[in-house]
């Protein structure tokens, strides 16, 4: 069986910078999901369309292809006073903060002085060129449908 919109889908995936840093993994759990409900960014997700259970493939994506370039808007300037007085922050060091909707939002320190944070609300693979590795577990057959259909 292939996968195919609405698959069920077992696998492990790996994302890797051209460095070789391993910036996502499902590490020892496989990652399980149908196609297309959301799991998966759609830019990766199409890239396992056809493949079945036992293939690993990589897959070189181009800066900007799945995830978009970085926006000067996302990198903010904030007060020191916004985080905790006795918590170090540091270049590099990735921080949640709470939007006015309650959703949790992951930023960047991009640098810290004695008033101001500077911090990067950008996709951290935004304009970065990574592969894409996946190895497929199991692939069974979107919910509905009948066997060797």
């Amino acid at each position: 069986m292939t996968i195919e919109a609405g698959s069920r889908v077992k696998m492990h995936y790996s994302l890797v910078l051209e460095d070789g840093f391993v910036a996502d993994t499902s590490g020892n759990e496989p990652l399980e999901f149908a196609w297309g409900d959301g799991t998966l960014q759609p830019g990766l997700e199409r890239h396992l369309l056809g493949l079945q259970a036992g293939e690993q493939r990589e897959f070189a994506i181009a800066p900007g292809t799945v995830f978009p370039f970085p926006e000067k808007a996302a990198v903010q300037v904030m007060e020191r006073s916004v985080f905790p007085s006795d918590m170090p922050l540091e270049s590099g060091m990735i921080y949640e903060f709470n939007t006015p909707a309650g959703d949790a939002v992951p930023g960047r320190i991009q640098s810290v002085e004695e008033d101001t944070v500077t911090v990067d609300f950008n996709h951290p693979l935004a304009g970065r060129a990574f592969t894409f590795i996946a190895e497929i577990l199991s692939v069974q057959a979107p919910a509905g449908a009948a066997a060797g259909d």
